[in-house]
Formats: C-alpha cells, sequence, structure tokens
C-alpha cells in the first residue's frame, strides 16, 4: 500500500511498489514481456477452442510407466533426495539406451546426469561455462526458452535464420536451409556455445550429416561447445536418418546432448530430463545443477527409467512414431484440403503452416496484446477466435531484426488424440473463405 506523510500539514502518498529495482537480465531475455505462452492461453481463448498451439499432450503416459510411478511413490526410498547425478537406475537406463546409439560405453558416474527436465539441464550448462559477455550462436526460428536462459547468465545471443524455402505448395522441413557463410560470419572471438535443436522446434527439420559435419568444423576451428538439444530424437519420421553430433570425429570431447523423459513418453509435467557427454563438461554442469535444484524429482525418475528399461523390447517407441505419423498426416490432409502451404516434419510434433495469406476484416477487434508484434500474431488469434483451433505465431521465436521471415507462419501441435485433430482440421476448413 501507499506510505502517507504530512507535509506542512497536506497528505501526500508515495508508490512504494516499485522500491527495490530489479535485474536488467530480466528485460534483456524477454522475461517481463508477455510471451506467446499467456497471449494465447486457454483463458484468453473461447471455452470450446481446440489447443493445437502449446506442445503438450492430451493423453497419458503409457499404463506400464504410469504404474512404474505408483510404485515408486508407495515405496520409501523413491520418495527422498536423489543423488544430484540423477537416481543410479535411471543412469543405469539411460547408458543402456544410449550407448549404442553414441557408439560408446558411457559412464553412469561421469558422463550421464539426470536434470529437472531438459530446460533446467541446459540452463546449468550456461550457469557453468558463460563467462560476462560470451556469445551464444542459436538457429532461428528457436526454443523461446534458450535467450533468457543464455542472457541470465551472461551470454549474449547471436542469431543465424535458418531460410524457408521459396516455392509455393507443401515442402519438406529438409528445405530450411543453413547458410553457412553467414554462420561463419556470426562467429566472433567472444563466441563460446552454440545451440542445435535436432529434430527441430518448430521447424520439424532433421539435420543432415552434411550439415553437421560442416557445424562440427566450425566448432572445431574456433574452439566451441555445442549443445545439442535431440529431445525429440524418439519423433523421427519417413525413415530419416537422426545423427548425433557428438558421434562425429573429435566431436564428443566439446557436445553435451539434451534428452528428455517428458518427449519419450508423453509425461511432459515429470520434469525429468537427461544430459550426456564427457566428463568435462558434466562435472561443472553438475556443480551448477546441485546448486540450483539439488536434485530431481526422484518417484518420476524410477519411472522413467523403466519406461527406458522397457521400451525397446514392447516395442514402444516404433509404436509411437508410427502413431504420431498418423497423427501428423491427418493434420496435414486437412491443410491440403485448403490449398495451403506448409512444412511437412521430419521429425518433433509440430507443423508450421503458412499463414501470409489468411485475411480478416480490417475493423477486426484485436486485443492490445497481439498488436504492434508480427502479423502471425494477429492471424493465430483470429484463427483461434473465428474458427476455433489455436496455434502459435512462430515470430515469437525470432530477434525482433528477423520478424519479417517468421510472421509468415503458425505453429500447429499435432501431439494430440486422433478425434482431438479429426475435430480440428473439420474446423480448420471454414478457414477458406478468409484465404486470399
Amino acid at each position: 500500500m501507499p506510505a502517507t506523510t504530512q507535509t506542512n500539514g497536506v497528505s501526500t502518498q508515495k508508490d512504494r511498489s516499485k522500491l527495490i529495482p530489479f535485474s536488467s537480465r530480466l528485460k534483456e531475455g524477454r522475461a517481463l514481456a508477455q510471451d506467446v505462452w499467456s497471449i494465447f492461453n486457454a483463458a484468453n481463448l473461447p471455452p470450446d477452442c481446440i489447443n493445437l498451439g502449446q506442445g503438450y499432450m492430451n493423453f497419458a503416459p503409457p499404463e506400464w510407466v504410469k504404474n512404474a510411478a505408483e510404485e515408486a511413490l508407495n515405496s520409501v526410498a523413491t520418495n527422498h533426495y536423489s543423488h544430484p547425478k540423477g537416481r543410479l537406475r535411471l543412469r543405469e537406463a539411460i547408458k543402456k539406451h544410449y550407448s549404442p546409439q553414441f557408439g560408446r560405453e558411457l559412464d553412469v558416474d561421469s558422463e550421464i546426469l539426470v536434470t529437472s527436465g531438459a530446460n533446467e539441464g541446459q540452463y546449468s550448462v550456461f550457469v557453468a561455462f558463460l563467462e560476462q559477455g560470451d556469445e551464444v550462436i542459436m538457429f532461428e526460428p528457436f526454443f523461446d526458452q534458450y535467450l533468457p536462459s543464455v542472457t541470465f547468465n551472461g551470454g549474449v545471443p547471436v542469431y543465424v535464420p535458418l531460410h524457408p524455402p521459396k516455392h509455393d505448395g507443401k515442402h519438406s522441413s529438409s528445405e530450411w536451409t543453413i547458410d553457412f557463410d553467414e554462420l561463419r560470419r556470426a562467429v566472433t572471438p567472444r563466441t563460446k556455445i552454440i545451440i542445435i535443436n535436432t529434430p527441430h522446434n518448430p521447424v520439424g527439420k532433421v539435420f543432415t550429416r552434411h550439415e553437421l559435419e560442416q557445424i562440427a568444423a566450425i566448432a572445431e576451428e574456433h574452439n566451441l561447445l555445442v549443445m545439442s538439444d535431440e529431445v525429440y530424437d524418439s519423433l523421427v519420421f519417413d525413415d530419416n536418418e537422426h545423427v548425433r553430433i557428438a558421434t562425429l570425429p573429435g566431436m564428443w570431447d566439446r557436445t553435451v546432448t539434451v534428452g528428455s523423459a517428458g518427449k519419450m513418453f508423453a509425461a511432459t509435467g515429470w520434469r525429468v530430463g537427461w544430459l550426456i557427454g564427457p566428463a568435462s563438461i558434466i562435472q561443472p554442469t553438475l556443480a551448477a545443477t546441485t546448486r540450483i535444484v539439488f536434485c530431481s524429482n526422484s518417484p518420476l525418475q524410477e519411472a522413467a527409467a523403466v519406461g527406458l528399461e522397457e521400451a525397446t523390447q514392447r516395442g514402444f517407441l516404433d509404436l509411437q512414431r508410427k502413431q504420431y505419423t498418423e497423427r501428423r498426416d491427418i493434420l496435414t490432409a486437412g491443410f491440403d484440403k485448403l490449398g495451403m502451404k506448409y512444412t511437412v516434419p521430419q521429425g518433433s510434433y509440430f507443423v508450421l503452416l503458412d499463414i501470409s495469406n489468411v485475411k480478416w476484416p480490417e475493423d477486426y477487434p484485436f486485443p492490445e496484446s497481439v498488436l504492434g508484434r508480427g502479423r502471425d500474431f494477429r492471424a493465430c488469434w483470429f484463427i483461434a477466435m473465428e474458427i476455433g483451433v489455436s496455434s502459435i505465431p512462430v515470430s515469437e521465436f525470432y530477434c525482433e531484426p528477423h520478424t519479417s521471415i517468421g510472421e509468415n507462419y503458425a505453429r500447429f501441435a499435432f501431439c494430440k488424440d486422433v478425434d482431438t485433430l479429426k475435430q480440428a482440421v473439420e474446423r480448420l476448413q471454414n478457414l477458406k473463405k478468409y484465404l486470399a
């Protein structure tokens, strides 16, 4: 409440609501701005709006994984602190699952770190390795959490856009390309880290071996740490090859690979992730995460361990990949019927729809929250309100100078059950009358 003071018998009130100035890093990381998730929140949209915006599932984890969580909750030891490295059972399961994929026998004590979701793991790497003014290269569009995680730790983001194809009609996410001359120009003596996200959110691009080899050569030449965000590694479609940059010659020693139980087992709220890399990266990161969260959720680590232990023998990952392929195809068939341009994802669970030809009345009553931003904010709002299907404007994942690239697209998530996707596709056909 405002404090009241007396001056010459006159009462005045002093505003005490902002006595303590907050850190400038909150502004630099866009943390104070009204973000896309709060604007396109269910509370702001029609009650019956179908949410294809946010990337969480509307179905439960597999029954056997849920049963493992329940069993862990009913045990004593698994309800108490775990080692900051992660529960040994989960680290052993990660070792068994991933060692063949990395072509090396992973060390559970020094090369695997369990974190409170993939995001906390990434944050801890930045805490461990960034000095004030160090530069971090990220490909646009970028997962929005990268930006504050970098700036909160003194880093300076440097943006290199993926370039979308120019031709009409649908196209593969592989056609979003890197200009490697542009990437080389982005490297300076202050560059410390380069972030790779493959399969990519939101484009769905699976980086090719040749692309990763060129990135690896730049990292080796300039002694860069590579953070490879591979949380969608179990969702790669159409026989595309998921190449781990850490397996390329000379790259194990400078790469930390990020994984996620939430993405793998439809359990995004469990917040269980992991990092895999050499001891020289994992041990400093362990020191950081120990001081940030100390340890991660114990019972759900046990459940994630059971998930990894049994996933292969149950054929779960192959089945899940087929199910997601079906979901993707339902959504893209709806876009085909509309005759709209879109990106066919090679991986992840997002489709980018080109909404540059969506038109609305000039006097349409948009809220202040979407005005003054990319055109895609208004398009996504209009589609949500008038069509009843929500999506996410992609310009949110670009720096301001590159907004014009992202504002042509809306991100639709297909991590939903088939009936929901069919209902959404049916509604989206009403968009035809608004296409120029």
